[in-house]
């Protein structure tokens, strides 16, 4: 299975020219099928792949395994791309993968952090020390506009407008929107920008470092990675024993601004959501807070 996967990564990256983070995901998706296949069936090509062999590997990775619904969705797409493609070129005799159906997902309801915890989160951080601006810069940006976090490490100086309180970012699928900064946002980073972003600069060729708004104090801009960093050991020095991540700040956010009476519409263009299905998850949140509220303070809840 070896040549015709590699084969099939080529087409990916050269004909379609789709992204190296799909490829990678393909791949992997492939070759554990392939791992599978050899051990536990001792097939070695795709002509002598099964429909059976199809669904028994799926049928291992949820009940054996334990893979979720959305992880097995995304193996089965692989594996129908894959052998959609080897029927095209006439590889094998007939596309085996089409007849599975994708599994069911799970109804999946994001955690969220409560307002006065988030308020607790950000205002423990100590702006006289250093990198506190910058760090607590970051954490207002992603409560205040619900940015993802690869929107926020690329998101630029000249994108920024602090007197109009407003930012443009490019999201999922290249499309760029316009997001508003909270007062509090839009303090904190002013603060980053004039006191301590400045002092991170660089010389290089160009004559400045990079234009991105979040620096390391090398003047590089900071990674996916080193943010994830940054949002756990600012919690954990804040005491908090929930699981942080940048994206629960944007859980949150959409939540709270649901549960203070913002329009889903609203709500879903400053997500960048594309569908507002993606968005309605966020009312069975606030469903279960309401009905968590109910059952506290009702004298019959």
């Amino acid at each position: 299975m070896e040549q015709p996967i590699d084969l099939f990564i080529r087409h990916l990256a050269v004909e379609r020219g789709l992204s190296e983070n799909y490829q990678l995901s393909v791949r992997q998706s492939l070759e554990q099928f392939a791992s599978w296949l050899e051990s536990e069936r001792g097939v070695t090509s795709p002509k002598l792949v099964l429909l059976d062999h199809l669904t028994d590997y799926l049928r291992h990775r949820g009940e054996d395994e334990g893979v979720a619904a959305a992880t097995r969705r995304i193996n089965l797409i692989a594996l129908k791309v894959f052998f959609r493609h080897l029927a095209a070129e006439g590889d094998v005799s007939a596309d085996i993968a089409e007849a599975i159906d994708s599994p069911k997902l799970e109804q999946y309801l994001p955690d969220t952090l409560s307002e006065p915890m988030v308020a607790s989160f950000i205002e423990s951080i100590d702006t006289d020390a250093p990198l506190g601006r910058r760090d607590k810069a970051i954490l207002e940006l992603l409560y205040s506009s619900g940015l993802r976090v690869g929107e926020l490490v690329s998101a630029c100086v000249e994108h920024l407008n602090l007197e109009e309180g407003i930012i443009r970012v490019t999201g999922k699928g290249n499309k760029t929107r316009i997001v508003p900064l909270g007062k509090a946002a839009r303090h904190a980073i002013e603060q980053y920008l004039y006191q301590e972003r400045r002092q991170y600069l660089k010389p290089s060729s160009g004559g400045s470092s990079s234009s991105e708004i979040f620096l390391s104090i090398r003047g590089k801009a900071l990674t996916t990675q080193r943010i994830w960093q940054i949002v756990k050991e600012r919690a954990n020095a804040a005491g908090i024993d929930e699981n942080v991540y940048p994206h629960l700040l944007r859980h949150s956010f959409a939540t709270h601004l649901l549960g203070n009476g913002a329009d889903l519409r609203v709500i879903q263009e400053m997500l960048g959501h594309a569908d507002i299905s993606t968005t309605q998850i966020y009312t069975h949140v606030d469903q279960t807070h309401l009905r968590s509220i109910h059952k506290q303070f009702h004298p019959r809840g």
